[in-house]
């Protein structure tokens, strides 16, 4: 019997996002024998730095054939550790760079992650990326911090690096579409954090409503025990408006989404944008920045201009005035586009290795 090929998937940094690839992965790809290990995505600064110690003594004996890190794990420090792993190959698969990520004001913007990051990248035999405003970001942001450093520079990192880089998204599960939509909701369906700019999302939502515009909302996904500002000022301004304003089990969560008319981002910060390709893949009409991912998967009548200030509630305004645009399907970035790329991959790569 032919042995099946081991991969080691390494999460360091095991937020939603992260479990869902991993989790598609294993499950999609049974003829593999996946050895996973994953750390809560939680405490960053130590997670990013710390993780080859936490794996020091948790690690499987039997080498892999392949193994298959986020971007989050220090590989460079963790084969050093291990020098059993010195021939094995490894692919590093970057849901964020660290070259893009904005800072909070209460954050301390360090060069560390960044250089974890790349040391990793230099140790992976191969990079992959969810997004090309990910990559390119990720090249772009190498090419500036070599500019800022004093001295005894490598040269060329970028063609280095760029030769190794390919774009894979995390492939997106379709929602149902549903029976009955309501065009006049409104969903929020991310993080209530910094990265998310949700005060923009609130002074857009008041700005339309006192043009006597009529709206309803589902306020979802992650927040804070206590309600950020920006949830506080929806919640006493808009308060009747509400239909949804909570976590919600995962069916109940999918339904409401599936039968809204619209989706809104004021991101700062999105590498792919996966809550809002799930909305999108239900017919919602996703009304995002035109900047960072989105310009790669929206034409232009579904995105903003993120650095004026009236863009959004005008373009809002003018959907629920005058009528929704058509639908947009996100095809590209479904599970059945990106699936067989995912295999020709995988096995491929893994072929090559046997063979080697």
């Amino acid at each position: 019997m032919t042995r099946q090929p081991c991969v080691w998937l390494l999460s360091a940094y095991h937020a939603d996002s992260h479990a869902a690839w991993a989790d598609w992965l294993s499950e999609r790809f049974r003829n593999i024998d996946w050895q996973v290990r994953t750390l809560p995505g939680r405490h960053f600064a130590w997670r990013i730095r710390g993780n080859p110690l936490s794996w020091l003594d948790e690690l499987p004996q039997a080498q892999p054939d392949l193994i298959l890190a986020t971007s989050m794990v220090d590989l460079a420090t963790l084969k050093g550790l291990h020098p059993r792993l010195h021939g094995v190959p490894c692919w590093l698969y970057f849901h964020e760079n660290q070259f893009a990520y904005p800072t909070s004001e209460r954050q301390f913007r360090s060069l560390e992650p960044c250089m974890v990051q790349l040391y990793a990248a230099l140790a992976a035999d191969r990079l992959l990326f969810n997004s090309r405003f990910n990559r390119d970001s990720f090249l772009d942001g190498i090419e500036t911090m070599m500019a800022r450093l004093p001295d005894h520079l490598p040269t060329g990192l970028r063609s280095r690096l760029g030769s190794r880089s390919s774009v894979l998204p995390v492939p997106i599960q379709a929602l149902e579409v549903a029976e009955d939509r309501d065009h006049d909701l409104i969903v929020w369906n991310h993080r209530w954090e910094y990265d998310k700019a949700p005060e923009r999302f609130a002074d857009a939502l008041i700005a339309v409503a006192e043009r006597g515009q009529d709206f309803r909302l589902a306020l979802l996904g992650k927040r804070p025990r206590r309600a950020p500002p920006a949830l506080a000022r929806i919640r006493a301004r808009l308060g009747p408006r509400i239909v949804a304003d909570g976590h919600l089990p995962r069916a109940d969560y999918e339904a409401l989404v599936a039968r809204a008319g619209i989706v809104i981002s004021t991101a700062i910060h999105e590498f792919q944008g996966l809550s809002v390709l799930e909305a999108a893949s239900a017919g919602v009409r996703p009304l995002v920045p035109d900047a960072m991912c989105y310009p790669e998967q929206y034409p232009t009548e579904y995105r903003y201009a993120a650095d004026e200030p009236d863009a959004l509630s005008n373009h809002l305004f003018d959907w629920l005035k005058k009528g929704l645009p058509e639908s947009v399907q996100p095809d590209g970035w479904l599970a059945p586009t990106l699936g067989p790329r995912w295999e020709s991959l995988l096995m491929s790569g893994i072929s090559d290795l046997r063979q080697q």
